[in-house]
């Protein structure tokens, strides 16, 4: 299998939960922040700058019109990024900061030690086997990265070092790698590395047999990268605007100019990506935009070959393909919202023959499937949880794999043996730390292989619970929530952290958060709002909560934040909202709508510049992103985004606390967003409760790479909600 579910280019979600990736590929997001000092002065009103006093960026006014409206933006000067005012505003405002949050510094250290506490440093990731190797990772205490392994033949064998992160990261400010791979005949890997923290990568094959890099480097490439036989591999490459556009195959040996395209795609809504099909028998190369589809294949029997069409993109079609002995199945939803699943034999691929083989339904939504030889394990929500339903290839029968707990998160995992009877996948609930099962498909039996080690961690002191909560139109939203079991009451007396993310069909599940203990430990309630905008229950969610439906998200979650307080889980003066990125945008425009109903805001990456960003094609992701949020050159798309855009809509008057985290080589959500949002909160608030901008002039959208910098991070945002609490103390 390649990729399933929606497809897009999609943020991470910050406090340890990661928003499913509908591309089945996990973006590993570290946060760190790197506390600058400044030195000197810079801009003609920040001269000689007291770092007890708030910033105040210089005003330039730009004014642009559009469709007959004039806006004004005094602070566009900040995307200059080559301007070394620019750079020292920053500096500013991390000098700022850290002296603000200086009284936390012990508090900080507490938190991290906790946090810390709760990890086992030296461990082994669940072996997998693939072509006669199991592979696995371990990490070392006092080491940030992982050490990728294998063992050929049995777990008894010698371990062989595939590549060491550790190393790679020697002497680097930020080290990301992105996909890796070893060929069919498991003599070589190829993985991709980056050290720009910008996701732009530099391909190298190292000989296994060796230890040796080969001479095979290639430099601005993007994920992914996949092998055709033990000499061919084809990899990506991205346009100006970092829109993975084109599929080059490359020959071991020979040089890159050599390299063939195989195909680009010039349309800016879509993007391309390249894999290998868990049979074997293909190279896919899918080309999606966020409302349709179309994927090419090619024999890796034939990887000269020319790619073929699955099915001829159409306006409003999206599908995913998978094989099967015989057959490519595709996930669609032509005609079915919540997607159907048809196949046809691949010797009649072209005929456009195909035939409906899993209905849809309205209550059920089929998100991806995981296919073997002998069966395919078809990945569903329902009732807002997923289900995972094995269909037996031979007879037709099929059956659900049940959970104990009545809210969880579960997904397959490191399935790529095809001919297999054993699906392996890792279950969690907000209690219940990562658990590794094997289930064989044919007698329904599960073995628990590993649970996650989390010292200090005892489920027995916590209690989830779940519930939905009515939003002004109507719609029931659910609510996942983590609190203490003895000594937490519904009283009103607790403080409560309420996060959401509502973007991309992207799904927050209720899963384990180790980190988020240490809140919880200190009377706080931890609540998931699962808001429109993502998948949690259904396509139809989803597609409520964006374009010209997007402020159901925004609505969702104020909604949600005034149940909890008026059913006295927290008050307005101890409820703190988070998200980040996207879930950023959700927290600039709530900010804005009801600016009273939180103490605190922490707004990680947060995408706040709606008009302005999605008016510039060049800023990467935008193009697409047209069919999430509007194009603003279209005059009723243009009115309504900004009727919500953060940025557009401060105003004077009182705001709660504000943390705004962001990175100076985010690629995703460009710096200058958030660091224009704070300049104008400065200047338009009436208020004098704390804004904070922590800027990692060295990270990217997720900021550094590395475990430890991420505790530190994560630290730093929990001292600074404990302290808008009033629990900052000793």
């Amino acid at each position: 299998m390649l990729n399933a579910g929606i497809k897009h280019n999609q943020p991470t979600a910050f406090i340890d939960l990661l928003p499913e990736a509908s591309v089945r590929r996990l973006l590993v997001i570290a946060s760190s922040i790197t506390v600058l000092s400044i030195v000197g002065a810079f801009g003609s009103n920040l001269a000689a700058q007291d770092i007890n006093a708030p910033p105040t960026a210089t005003i330039k006014p730009r004014i642009d019109t559009l469709h007959g409206d004039v806006r004004t933006d005094n602070y566009f000067w900040i995307r200059e990024k080559s301007n070394p005012e620019v750079i020292k505003y920053l500096e500013a405002e991390n000098a700022y900061t850290a002296a603000r949050m200086k009284h936390t510094e012990a508090l900080q250290k507490t938190l991290y030690d906790e946090m810390l506490g709760r990890i086992k440093e030296t461990d082994l990731s669940v072996p997998f086997r693939d072509n006669g190797y199991w592979y696995y990772n371990r990490t070392e205490k006092g080491k940030s990265y992982p050490i990728h392994l294998r063992k050929k033949g049995t777990l008894e064998a010698p371990e062989e070092i595939i590549f060491d992160e550790n190393v790679l990261a020697a002497g680097k400010k930020f080290s990301g790698v992105g996909d890796w791979a070893v060929n069919p005949g498991g003599s070589r890997v190829t993985y991709l590395h980056d050290t720009t923290a910008l996701r732009v990568y530099t391909l190298y094959v190292k000989d296994l047999r060796t230890g040796k890099l080969l001479g095979d480097s290639i430099s601005s490439i993007v994920p992914s990268v996949a092998w055709a036989n033990d000499t061919i591999l084809f990899y990506q490459t991205a346009d100006s605007a970092r829109r993975s556009n084109a599929v080059w195959r490359h020959v071991l040996g020979t040089p890159q100019a050599s390299d063939v395209k195989v195909f680009q795609e010039d349309d800016v809504l879509n993007n391309v990506g390249v894999g290998r099909s868990k049979s074997g028998k293909y190279i896919y190369i899918p080309d999606d935009g966020f409302t349709s589809s179309e994927t090419r294949v090619i024999p890796t029997a034939n990887p000269t070959a020319a790619p073929q069409v699955i099915a001829a993109r159409r306006p409003n079609v999206e599908y995913q393909v998978d094989d099967i002995d015989g057959y490519f199945l595709m996930t669609t939803n032509d005609g079915a919202r919540n997607f159907k699943v048809q196949r046809i034999a691949t010797n009649a691929l072209g005929t456009g023959k195909w035939a409906d083989w899993i209905p849809a339904t309205d209550s059920v939504f089929i998100q991806f499937l995981e296919p073997f030889k002998n069966y395919v394990v078809v990945v569903e929500r329902s009732g807002g949880l997923r289900r995972l339903r094995v269909k037996e290839l031979r007879n037709g029968k099929d059956h659900y794999i049940t959970f104990p707990e009545p809210a969880y998160a579960v997904s397959p995992t490191q399935n790529v043996e095809f001919d297999s009877p054993t699906l392996r996948f890792v279950y969690n609930s907000m209690v219940t730390p990562p658990s590794t099962y094997d289930y064989n498909m044919g007698t329904n039996q599960r073995v628990l292989l590993k649970r996650l080690e989390v010292p200090t961690f005892d489920p027995s002191k916590y209690e989830v619970k779940r519930f939905m909560v009515t939003a002004r139109d109507g719609a029931r939203v659910p609510v996942s929530m983590i609190v203490l079991k003895n000594g937490w009451k519904q009283d009103g007396t607790h403080p409560l952290l309420l996060y959401a993310y509502g973007s991309y069909g992207s799904t927050t599940e209720a899963g384990f958060n180790s980190s988020v203990l240490s809140l919880v430990d200190r009377g706080f309630a931890y609540a998931i709002a699962h808001i429109r905008g993502g998948q949690e229950m259904g396509r139809a969610w989803y597609d409520e909560g964006k374009m010209m439906k997007k402020k159901n998200t925004f609505n969702d979650f104020v909604d949600v934040a005034e149940y909890l307080e008026k059913q006295s889980y927290t008050t307005k003066e101890k409820m703190v909202a988070n998200g980040g990125s996207a879930g950023g945008l959700l927290m600039g425009a709530i900010t804005n709508m009801r600016p009273d109903l939180f103490r605190a805001v922490v707004a990680d990456v947060p995408f706040v510049d709606v008009i302005n960003t999605m008016m510039d094609a060049s800023i990467p992701l935008t193009a697409q992103e047209w069919q999430q949020w509007g194009d603003p050159h279209i005059a009723e798309q243009y009115a309504y985004m900004k009727t919500y855009s953060p940025y557009d809509n401060v105003e004077r008057k009182a705001y709660p606390w504000l943390l705004v985290t962001t990175s100076l080589n985010d690629s995703q959500v460009g710096y200058w967003e958030p660091a224009k949002w704070v300049a104008k909160l400065r200047a338009m608030k009436t208020d004098t409760n704390p804004l904070y901008i922590k800027i990692n002039m060295a990270g990217g959208h997720g900021g550094s790479s590395g475990r430890y910098d991420v505790l530190r991070e994560r630290a730093f945002r929990y001292a600074f909600m404990l302290d808008a609490v009033g629990m900052a103390g000793p």
